[in-house]
């Protein structure tokens, strides 16, 4: 699998004048292979609902229970 996959890749990233960062390139591979396994639609749901937790729900929900 992996001599198969580094041909690929290195073509990919041999483009003359493309500057690629280790992170920037690990995000591009994780999103190919979600593409390629048919689990981008699961992920991209999965992620939209952590956004939205994160950027809305912990700013704005009552961290306190009332008690009585």
């Amino acid at each position: 699998m992996e001599g198969a996959a580094r041909h690929p890749i290195a073509d990919w990233l041999d483009i003359t004048g493309a500057r690629w960062s280790l992170a920037g390139t690990e995000a591009v591979l994780k999103l190919r292979a979600l593409i390629a396994n048919g689990d981008l639609d699961t992920f991209w749901a999965y992620h939209l609902k952590q956004e939205h937790q994160r950027n809305h729900q912990d700013h704005y929900q009552q961290k306190h229970r009332l008690t009585a």
